[in-house]
C-alpha cells in the first residue's frame, strides 16, 4: 500500500464516516431557516423588511454559548440512562428539529407568518443545541491523530446538506408546485422531504457509541466545592447548585480570560465581526436573485449546487494556504476576499441578469468563502482548551455568528430604502475593520500561529 493509498484509507475508519453523517444532519437545519427561507419568503410575496427580520430566528446560533454548560452537563430524564449524555441530546435535539420542520410546512408565510417565525424558531434553537452536542462528541470520539479526518468528514457532510436544503429544496419546491410563482404545494412538500433526510442523523446517533470519557476529575472538583459551601452553611440544594453552575458555567470562560486576559476581548471583537460581510450581504442574496428574475432550477444549479462545491474547493487551498503561510496571514487574506467579492453582486446589481455572470460571481464568492472559513475553523481551534473544549467552542462559534445574524435582520430596511447596489457596496465597508483587529490580534503575538 502506497503513502498515498495510507493517508485515504483514514476516511473509511469508522469514527470518520459517522462524522460525515453527523455533519450532513448539523448542515442540514440552517439554510431552512436562512437562505431557502428567505427564498420562500419573498416568493410568497413578504416584504424584504420583513424578511430581513425573519432572519433574527438565526440567532439561536449565536446564543447558544448560554444552554451550552447545560448541555454538557446536565442529564436529560429516562433518555441519558438509556443512551449517555451525548446520544441523549443528540436524538433529542434531531426529534425536535423534525417536528418543527413539519410545522413549517403547514404554515402558509401568507396567512400563518407568526406560526411559521415560531416553527423557524424552534428549528433554530434545537439545531444550535445538536451543533453543540456533535462538536462535543467530535472532540471526545476519536484521538487527536484523527481529529483532521473527522473534521473533514464534518465539513463535506456538512456541505453537502447545504446542497440538499439549498438546491434540494427549491427543486423540489419547483417539481411539487411551480418553478416560476409561488405555489405552496411545493414549499410544503419541500419542507416535509426536508424533514425526512433528518433521519440520517437520528439512524446514525442510534448506531454510534457513548464516547468514554473520565469525568471524574470535574466531579470531584464539584463535590469539593459543594461540601465547602456546606461547612460554611450553604443548606445542601443550595451548595449543589452552585457547585454545578461553578464547575458547568464559571470554569470554562474563566480559564479563557485567565489565559489570555486583557486580549481575551480583542479576540473574541476579531471572532464576533470576522463573518460580518458575507452574513449580512447573505440575507438578501436569494431575495435578490428573485427580484433579478432568475428561475428556481437557475437559482439552484448556480449558487446552491456549484456555489457550495466551489466552498469546498476554497477550504482546500485555503487549508494548503494556512499550512503554508500560517493561520493570521491566510485570516487576513480571507477578510479581504470575503469583503470585496460583494462589490461584484453590486455590479451585477447596474448590468441586470445573466446567468454566465451570475456563475462567475459566485464561483469567486464561495471561493474566497471557502478560504476564509478554513482559515477561521483553525485560528478557533487553536484557542481552545481541551479540558473545556465543548462549552469553549460553543462560545466562539456563538460570538461569531451573534453580531452579524443582527445586523442582518436590518438589511431589508437598507435594501428597500437605498437599494441592492449601496447595500452591497455597504456590506464590503463593514468588512474592513476586520481587516486592522486582525492586525492588532498579529501584533500582540497570540497563541495561533
Amino acid at each position: 500500500m502506497t503513502q498515498l493509498q495510507q493517508n485515504l484509507s483514514i476516511y473509511l475508519e469508522r469514527r470518520v464516516l459517522t462524522l460525515f453523517a453527523l455533519g450532513f444532519s448539523s448542515g442540514l437545519p440552517l439554510l431552512l431557516v436562512f437562505g431557502t427561507l428567505s427564498f420562500w419568503l419573498r416568493e410568497a410575496g413578504v416584504s424584504r423588511t420583513s424578511i430581513g427580520f425573519f432572519s433574527w430566528v438565526a440567532l439561536a446560533y449565536g446564543v447558544k454559548w448560554l444552554w451550552s454548560p447545560l448541555v454538557d452537563r446536565l442529564p436529560l430524564p429516562w433518555l441519558s440512562r438509556k443512551m449517555g449524555r451525548r446520544r441523549s441530546w443528540m436524538l433529542f435535539s434531531q426529534l425536535t428539529i423534525m417536528a418543527a420542520l413539519a410545522g413549517m410546512a403547514f404554515s402558509d408565510p401568507t396567512t400563518q407568518l407568526v406560526s411559521l417565525a415560531l416553527f423557524a424558531l424552534a428549528v433554530a434553537f434545537a439545531s444550535a443545541t445538536q451543533d453543540i452536542v456533535i462538536d462535543a462528541y467530535r472532540i471526545e470520539a476519536a484521538p487527536e491523530r484523527l481529529q483532521g479526518a473527522l473534521a473533514a468528514a464534518y465539513m463535506t457532510g456538512y456541505r453537502l446538506a447545504m446542497i440538499m436544503a439549498g438546491a434540494g429544496a427549491l427543486a423540489i419546491a419547483a417539481w411539487a408546485g411551480s418553478d416560476l410563482g409561488y405555489d405552496p404545494v411545493g414549499w410544503k412538500v419541500a419542507y416535509l422531504c426536508m424533514m425526512g433526510f433528518m433521519l440520517v442523523g437520528v439512524i446514525t446517533c442510534l448506531l454510534l457509541h457513548e464516547p468514554e470519557v473520565d469525568l471524574a476529575a470535574q466531579q470531584q472538583a464539584q463535590a469539593e466545592h459543594k461540601q465547602a459551601l456546606m461547612e460554611r452553611g450553604w443548606p445542601r440544594p443550595a451548595a449543589a447548585l452552585l457547585a454545578f453552575l461553578k464547575s458547568a458555567v464559571v470554569a470554562p470562560f474563566a480559564e479563557f480570560f485567565q489565559r489570555f486576559g486583557w486580549q481575551a476581548l480583542l479576540i473574541l471583537a476579531l471572532i464576533a465581526c470576522y463573518r460580518i460581510s458575507d452574513v449580512v450581504m447573505g440575507v438578501m442574496a436569494n431575495p435578490f436573485y428573485v427580484d433579478m428574475g432568475f428561475s428556481k432550477s437557475e437559482i439552484a444549479t448556480v449558487t446552491k449546487v456549484y456555489g457550495v462545491i466551489m466552498t469546498l474547493v476554497g477550504a482546500a487551498v485555503g487549508g494548503l494556504l494556512v499550512m503554508r503561510f500560517g493561520t493570521l496571514r491566510i485570516l487576513m487574506l480571507g477578510a479581504v476576499l470575503a469583503a470585496s467579492t460583494n462589490l461584484l453582486f453590486a455590479l451585477m446589481s447596474q448590468l441586470g441578469a445573466d446567468l454566465l455572470l451570475l456563475t462567475l460571481i459566485i464561483s469567486l464568492d464561495n471561493l474566497s468563502a471557502g478560504i476564509a472559513t478554513a482559515a477561521f475553523i483553525t485560528y478557533l481551534s487553536s484557542l481552545t482548551n481541551v479540558a473545556f473544549s465543548a462549552t469553549q467552542y460553543a462560545l466562539f462559534s456563538s460570538v461569531m455568528m451573534l453580531l452579524p445574524k443582527f445586523i442582518a435582520g436590518f438589511s431589508g430596511i437598507m435594501v428597500d430604502s437605498y437599494g441592492y447596489a449601496t447595500f452591497f457596496i455597504g456590506t464590503a465597508a463593514i468588512g474592513m475593520p476586520v481587516l486592522l483587529l486582525i492586525h492588532l490580534v498579529t501584533r500582540l503575538h497570540p497563541p495561533a500561529k
